[in-house]
């Protein structure tokens, strides 16, 4: 015969997991992973700078920030790094030289990885952005 304890760990065991896939416009999908390139950016060799931009523009999109790791090359070269979601990821590669970063934002569940835009044009002054969308695990 079962006790309390087992039955609530059989009931815990059956219980329906939550599905972070996104259902919008008809399709079913895994989340919404952006390709952004900026140009013209400033600050792209200011580690603090690149952090607080990450941290705002996953607050902004609804994220949940596990884990920030950004390397800086030299005092003055290029950072890259990444933002560990509970949601996925946002990553960063800059090139201050040419005034460039290349940012992936991929997102599942709630989170609306487009609010994270307007977030890094403002922090790394810019409006010279090309941006473009993919739909990851596209359900047949």
């Amino acid at each position: 015969m079962a006790g309390p304890a087992q039955n609530t760990a059989l009931a815990e065991s059956h219980a329906p997991t939550k599905d972070y896939f996104v259902e919008k416009n008809g399709l079913r999908y895994a989340g919404t992973h952006l390709l952004i390139d900026l140009w013209k950016a400033q600050g792209l060799d200011n580690l603090g700078l690149i952090e607080q931009a990450l941290r705002e523009a996953a607050a902004a999109s609804g994220a949940t920030l596990l884990n920030l790791h950004l390397h800086h090359f030299s005092p003055n070269g290029g950072i890259s790094g990444v933002a560990v979601l509970a949601e996925s990821h946002i990553s960063i590669h800059t090139w201050p030289e040419r005034e460039f970063a290349a940012i992936d934002i991929f997102m599942c569940g709630a989170c609306d990885p487009y609010k994270a835009v307007p977030v890094l044009r403002r922090m790394l002054g810019t409006d010279s952005i090309q941006l473009n969308e993919q739909r990851r695990g596209l359900m047949p």
